[in-house]
Order: C-alpha cells, then sequence, then structure tokens
C-alpha cells in the first residue's frame, strides 16, 4: 500500500499534536507524577536539577508548534521512503 506523503504527514502531526496538548493537561493536573514519569522516560535522569515545570502559554505554543512541524517533516520523510522501499 502506497502512502500519500502529505495525508501521512499531516496524519501524524494532528496525533502528535493531540497528544502534546493531553500531556500539557496531565502536566496541569498531576504534576508530580509527570515528572516521575519524564524522569523514567529518560533513564532515570535526575530532573529535579532541571527545575519545576513552566507551563507559561507562549511557551504551550511554541512546543506544540515546534513537535507538530517537526513531525510533519519527519512523517513526510518517512512516507517517501516507505514508498521507495514498496516499488518493484
Amino acid at each position: 500500500m502506497k502512502h500519500n506523503p502529505i495525508a501521512t504527514a499531516s496524519a501524524a502531526a494532528i496525533s502528535v499534536g493531540l497528544f502534546f496538548i493531553l500531556c500539557r493537561i496531565l502536566v496541569g493536573l498531576f504534576p508530580t507524577l509527570m515528572f516521575v514519569i519524564a524522569e523514567s522516560l529518560l533513564h532515570g535522569m535526575a530532573l529535579t536539577q532541571a527545575g519545576n515545570w513552566n507551563l507559561s502559554p507562549g511557551l504551550f505554543i511554541l512546543g506544540l508548534l515546534v513537535s507538530m512541524f517537526s513531525t510533519w517533516a519527519i512523517g513526510y520523510i518517512f512516507a517517501v521512503v516507505y514508498n521507495q522501499f514498496i516499488k518493484k
């Protein structure tokens, strides 16, 4: 099955954007738990030295845009490369 690069990239970017928003909500509701989860995702790196959460709206928008744009680019590249692999 061939991938449409724009559709694949857009679907991936929207999915990551939704996950980013969910994560931000969870950080606001359960900051300590999310801090522990973040440390576990970084193989136990002590994030306590990094300081507290900075939940400003500006950083939220910046993080959302950067994560979605970079995911869109990766999704596009993925679809193009995938389509090259399935060519006969």
